[in-house]
């Protein structure tokens, strides 16, 4: 094993390369980014949202390569989460606007404007808030879902205003502390929300296959783990609201 200037052993080629692609397959989202709005601009909303797949597939699986290649330890002045965060902003918060703007899922005019901005001014927050990922692993405020937001508006072609009213009840959750499940990460439930979020992706993508015409027990089943995930988060707000009280965390 060789030695760097400080006289430390250096990792093996090997596993610097491969820190390396993982990097790389992280900044690869924002080519996906830049996929989704030329894809948008170009009127192929479904396009659109399979690339939008992708991005979460490689959002989803990112972060668990980083750590079992040791990344922080192999390539120590690269910042990993940075470069993180700022692929999730275009995939997760600026694409999906551009998406819901170009298929006309916003209201006209000047509210539309004002709808469209306030998912990028809140998640520009989000993203630099040092505490946005809590030392127990969950989310703090609204986790700037907006792809999945601008996915259920396109997939069950929903009226411009209550695309709106999502988007400024979400925006204004980012505000609002209570934690959010992070599937790949929260160790509590953690097998079960690996599996059930593996399967909304599945359903993510019999549902594109569907459109415009999706069938509603495949519409029942994406949306009820929506559902799982607001009654884990809400649930992981108590437990922890609890625990800063003193009392005994509630049975879930």
């Amino acid at each position: 094993m060789a030695q760097n200037s400080a006289g430390t052993a250096s990792p093996p080629l090997g596993l610097r390369l491969a820190g390396a692609a993982v990097h790389l397959y992280t900044a690869s989202g924002s080519v996906l980014g830049l996929l989704i709005v030329l894809a948008a601009f170009e009127g192929d909303a479904v396009a659109a949202l399979w690339l939008g797949l992708v991005a979460l597939v490689v959002d989803g699986t990112d972060g668990m390569l980083a750590r079992r290649l040791r990344v922080k330890e192999t390539i120590p002045w690269f910042d990993g989460a940075r470069l993180d965060d700022i692929v999730d902003y275009l995939t997760y918060a600026f694409a999906p606007v551009v998406l819901l703007w170009t298929t006309g899922s916003l209201p006209a005019g000047t509210l539309g404007w004002v709808v469209a901005a306030l998912p990028l001014l809140a998640s520009s927050y989000q993203f630099c808030r040092i505490d946005a990922k809590t030392e127990d692993h969950t989310f703090l405020g609204f986790p700037s879902y907006w792809n999945v937001v601008a996915f259920y508006a396109i997939v069950l072609d929903l009226a411009p205003g209550l695309v709106a009213t999502v988007l400024v009840v979400c925006s204004l959750l980012v505000f609002v502390p209570v934690r959010y499940l992070y599937p790949s990460r929260t160790p509590v439930l953690h097998g079960l929300s690996l599996v059930l979020t593996a399967a909304w992706l599945v359903l993510y993508g019999v549902l594109l296959l569907q459109v415009p015409d999706p069938h509603p027990v495949v519409v029942t089943l994406s949306l009820a783990y929506i559902g799982y995930y607001v009654g884990v988060s809400l649930w992981l707000t108590a437990r922890a609201a609890h625990r800063r009280r003193g009392e005994p965390a509630p049975v879930g």
